[in-house]
């Protein structure tokens, strides 16, 4: 008698976006406490780095020609000028070494980004952050007082335009709370039970 096996699902790459203040950074961060073993992309960046940054932990620091050469030869899976001073971008090369491995990945990056990587790489699962409400995230992006006034008002108008490509997304993830959105993320990587 015959029997048909079933491979094992493909590890995937799952990128997680939404605006800004609306805690990706602090979901992931408890997405890792949970599971420190689990593959989050390391961004390249062409600007120095600040005191306590360490290369390769919290990014990995290259020259501006570095940079343009892992563009030019396809080495970034995403790539952006950011306030026209310094480029950041994903390495493609770790990121697929894991999903070869049969491990996930997750990818933390801006909405730009992930419209790049589902260019890139259409399998991947995007999923969108986003407020309970919108004064929700108005309050933590003033509660966090790292921003200006001139600043609160640009970041909220990218919000704005961010908030409305949710429909973009394979999956929405309301952070309502910390706890309850990381167990959200959590299943859709697979990593529960």
């Amino acid at each position: 008698m015959f029997t048909m096996t079933h491979p094992e699902p493909a590890a995937r790459l799952t990128v997680l976006a939404g605006p800004t203040a609306v805690g990706k950074g602090t979901i992931v961060t408890e997405l890792r406490r949970r599971h420190p073993d689990l593959f989050v992309s390391v961004s390249a960046t062409t600007r120095s780095p600040r005191p306590g940054e360490v290369d390769g932990v919290h990014y990995l620091f290259v020259s501006e020609e570095d940079f343009e050469r892992m563009i030019a030869e396809g080495r970034m899976l995403e790539w952006a000028l950011v306030h026209g001073r310094h480029r950041y971008g994903t390495p493609r090369g770790p990121v697929e070494a894991e999903l070869a491995a049969g491990r996930p990945a997750l990818l933390e990056i801006d909405l730009d980004g992930a419209r790049q990587v589902r260019r890139a790489m259409p399998q991947a699962h995007l999923v969108f952050v986003a407020p309970p409400r919108w004064e929700d995230l108005v309050s933590r992006l003033v509660g966090r007082g790292t921003e200006d006034e001139a600043e609160r008002t640009r970041r909220l108008a990218t919000a704005r335009t961010e908030m409305a490509a949710a429909n973009e997304f394979d999956h929405v993830i309301v952070n309502d709370t910390v706890a309850r959105a990381t167990d959200e993320l959590e299943g859709l990587l697979g990593l529960t039970g």
